[in-house]
């Protein structure tokens, strides 16, 4: 068993001149993809974690990803790795294992 979290960010940075900075538009393509994917994730205002569970799962997520804004002559991307054995769930698990420290904390 194998946990692959990816935090990924991909956008264009060329414009045609007509959407001024906002990428919403391209990246809502990219989240209509992953979302159709099956794959689970969570969207950030920062970029979009999934988790795989394979290496070769997680790039078959950034190759979709690419596709939807491959029309676009320059495309940025930034990726971050945890890759973990014996485990899975771990979107939703790190975040509980937090909160309960925290409310351990809050109690005292």
């Amino acid at each position: 068993m194998l946990s692959v979290l990816l935090e990924f960010s991909m956008f264009p940075t060329s414009s045609d001149g007509r959407e001024g900075a906002s990428v919403s538009k391209q990246v809502s393509k990219i989240i209509d993809a992953i979302d159709k994917s099956g794959i689970a994730y969570q969207l950030t205002p920062m970029g979009t974690i999934i988790e795989a569970s394979s290496m070769k799962e997680a790039l078959s997520i950034i190759e979709l990803a690419y596709e939807q804004v491959s029309e676009c002559e320059r495309v940025y991307s930034s990726l971050k790795f945890d890759i973990r054995h014996n485990t899975q769930n771990r979107l939703k698990t790190k975040i509980e294992s937090v909160e309960r420290v925290l409310n351990r904390e809050v109690n005292h």
